[in-house]
């Protein structure tokens, strides 16, 4: 379907065709029209599927059309993290280019000034504020923020939102907000707790649910079956076949982050990490400098696998193997994009086998296999005969005894082992009662003398 077949304003589409926007996603096909007709939505799709387009376009042009009352807000977009509602303010200007819109973006991290202009211009009032949050209550609590005119309330990213804890925040702003309102939730997974959310704040709502993607064609997948001491010479061996430009590596955690970052700038690969005890500025330059080219290497955790938009990423690497099959797909999802090609690599040691056994019966493919080059040691060998040592090992008691052996009794646990219970009780009671003699007669005047 085609956006000029919806009943957006001209000014809409001449902006689109501007963009290049010809031909819709499956996510915008299916909710642009409900949310014009004024529905309250609930839509599951993974990132990368146009989702925000599926939102922002509809309430451009219902916005467009009325006029706004001074000093209120109109549209709320609540979004996870500062850089997603930085790249969502960069797809407002565009498509709001011809409109008469006015759009505010509200995050932390910035400096005294940022958040003077922010609180300036919601004394003003705007049309569509993107927010997280964590700021936008901020705001709140001064209180020269009117809530009491929101006409759309919109949850991006809202499995996101409740994974980093932000569900209080976000019934707190909802409970400022006039009950008569339309209401959008998108999501990439639909869990209980997002569920329950939104029967609390949406109101006989519409589903659209798209189907979690596999990887573009275009994205050429391998794997590395090895061990855990392995990875960090496996990366260094990519980096030197030419692999080394506008390149993403995910880690599990920050403190691997943060060692395998300095590990790489020893061996003088151009190499920054990007994590969440990084303060805004500190995650704003790091982008910058990987945008423009400063730095060719960025070793991240999941903060990086939904919300960032740069389409040139030559490569990604797992550098552990992600909880969940759409995390990898998410990831993978940061390279191959605007029609471009794209590599992903991925790091199996022993313990994240069945893990990524898992991943591969979602993408109901057998990833290809790369061997391990001989200098780095022996590789562990993958299938059955491993995964029945595995179960023999995990079958060894803690003194390294097989069930099927039994440890050598000496004589005397012979002899407790042969003790029927009753035996044992009296001689537990016959114990307890020479204890109590002992310490009548330790007490005693006449014992003791």
């Amino acid at each position: 379907m085609r956006f000029d077949e919806f009943d957006f304003s001209d000014e809409l589409l001449d902006a689109l065709d501007a963009m290049h926007f010809e031909e819709c996603t499956p996510i915008q096909e299916q909710s642009m029209g409900l949310i014009l007709d004024g529905y309250d939505l609930i839509a599951c799709a993974q990132t990368g599927t146009g989702k925000t387009a599926a939102y922002l376009l509809p309430v451009i042009d219902v916005l467009a059309d009325t006029p706004r009352n001074d000093h209120a807000v109109r549209c709320i977009v609540m979004v996870p993290t500062h850089e997603l509602a930085l790249q969502i303010d960069r797809q407002m200007e565009g498509f709001s280019y011809y409109l008469p819109v006015s759009s505010l973006a509200i995050h932390g991290g910035n400096d005294g000034k940022n958040f003077a202009r922010q609180q300036h211009a919601l004394r003003s009032g705007a049309d569509l504020v993107i927010a997280t949050p964590g700021r936008l209550l901020a705001h709140m609590k001064m209180g020269y923020v009117d809530l009491s005119k929101v006409e759309v309330f919109i949850l991006d990213e809202a499995d996101r939102m409740l994974d980093m804890g932000f569900s209080e925040d976000i019934m707190r702003i909802v409970s400022e907000l006039p009950k008569e309102r339309q209401t959008l939730m998108f999501s990439a997974t639909m869990p209980a707790n997002i569920q329950k959310l939104a029967r609390t704040i949406l109101t006989d709502p519409k589903e659209v649910k798209i189907a979690v993607s596999k990887p573009a064609e275009k994205v050429d997948q391998s794997v590395y079956i090895c061990h855990e001491y392995q990875k960090s010479n496996l990366l260094k061996h990519l980096f030197e076949q030419g692999f080394n430009k506008r390149v993403i590596v995910f880690a599990s955690s920050k403190l691997k982050v943060r060692e395998l970052s300095q590990e790489m700038r020893r061996s003088k690969w151009k190499t920054a990490e990007m994590h969440s005890d990084l303060d805004q500025a500190q995650r704003e330059q790091v982008m910058h400098d990987f945008r423009s080219g400063r730095i060719d290497i960025l070793i991240a955790t999941d903060i990086l696998s939904r919300g960032i938009d740069i389409d040139d990423i030559a490569m990604v690497v797992n550098y552990d193997v992600p909880h969940e099959a759409e995390d990898y797909v998410h990831r993978v999802g940061r390279t191959a994009r605007a029609n471009n090609d794209g590599k992903a690599v991925t790091f199996v040691s022993e313990r994240d086998r069945r893990r990524w056994d898992g991943i591969e019966k979602f993408l109901d493919i057998k990833v290809r296999r790369e061997d391990v080059p001989s200098e780095f040691g022996e590789a562990p060998k993958e299938g059955a005969p491993q995964e029945q040592q595995r179960r023999k090992n995990r079958s060894r008691n803690r003194f390294g005894h097989k069930p099927d052996k039994k440890p050598v009794k000496t004589s005397e646990q012979a002899e407790a082992a042969s003790k029927t219970p009753d035996d044992k009780k009296k001689r537990s009671h016959g114990r307890w009662q020479g204890r109590k003699k002992n310490r009548k007669s330790q007490k005693s005047p006449a014992t003791n003398g």
